[in-house]
């Protein structure tokens, strides 16, 4: 008998503490489509991703061309220029390759222009979200549009067009 009301009472006094944490929800994407150097960002990403991926498919197109030429002229030439053009080839394929990876691998071109671009307004809008955090006493503030495992969230919990307001882009 002493254990339950011993359990009764460790319940009975957890129990404010639980129920005093306060949550919030933001929706990132609702947020970055309101704000408009975002949209700008966006863009500009765009347009330089497709001027470079077309520089990369033009150089592998280049290789295709010569592979089909040296198809063509294989039984024209000597054992000494199949060499060459084979080597030829290969080196134009590893160049747009690296060209390739130089653009657009994980620490490429575009990974480094989006961080340029993106970071500043990511970081405001966190910030913004930490002082909302501090000043209302959230003990958690989560992105319903990231998480997979939400499955219903209370639109008096969101407070997307709050940070907004607090950035100056208020609808």
């Amino acid at each position: 008998m002493k254990r339950y009301i011993l359990l009764l009472a460790l319940v009975a006094i957890s129990l404010p503490a639980v129920l005093a944490q306060k949550f919030a929800m933001v929706d990132m994407d609702y947020i970055l489509k309101n704000i408009p150097a975002y949209e700008t960002a966006t863009e500009q990403l765009n347009i330089i991703s497709k001027k470079w991926q077309s520089e990369v498919e033009a150089s592998m197109q280049e290789v295709q061309t010569m592979y089909k030429n040296y198809q063509t002229e294989l039984v024209f030439l000597s054992e000494e220029m199949k060499v060459k053009r084979e080597e030829e080839i290969i080196a134009r394929e590893k160049a747009a390759q690296e060209l390739k990876r130089t653009y657009f691998g994980p620490e490429g071109e575009l990974f480094k222009k989006r961080q340029s671009l993106m970071k500043p307004i990511q970081d405001e809008i966190y910030n913004v979200i930490q002082e909302i955090s501090r000043d209302k006493d959230y003990s958690l503030i989560f992105d319903k549009g990231s998480s997979m495992n939400v499955i219903f969230t209370s639109p008096k919990l969101d407070i997307s067009d709050e940070v907004l307001t607090k950035l100056g882009y208020s609808k």
